[in-house]
């Protein structure tokens, strides 16, 4: 099973940017497929962004075109770049690696919160 820690979150102005980073040990990254959930209070968490062995990506609809999820298989670490950042992806950023359609590990989590 692989571990899994969250790291890069913070406070930003709505337009701005973060990076967030989730580093892994314990086992064979590479297999895993990674991605990450956010929650914000009060709501159900959402599923945000997920990135195949291979670097197939998928998006949620409310991200697209704004979050990169990208993976370096050489650093065990997958990374979540947020750009024009809105109020409403304040949130806690959660890692998770998969197999399959199986959750296997979960980051521990980071705060983002957009606010001017």
């Amino acid at each position: 099973q692989v571990q899994l820690v969250d790291s890069g979150g913070g406070l930003v102005q709505p337009g701005g940017s973060l990076r967030l980073s989730c580093a892994a040990s314990g086992s064979i990254f590479s297999t895993y497929i990674m991605g990450w959930y956010r929650q914000a209070p009060g709501k159900q968490r959402e599923w945000v962004a997920r990135i195949f062995s291979g670097g197939t990506t998928n998006y949620a609809n409310s991200v697209k075109g704004r979050f990169t999820i990208s993976r370096d298989n050489a650093k065990n670490t997958v990374y979540l770049q947020m750009n024009s950042l809105k109020s409403e992806d304040t949130a806690v950023y959660y890692c998770y690696a998969a197999l399959g359609s199986s959750v296997s590990s979960w980051g521990q989590g980071t705060q983002v919160t957009v606010s001017s």
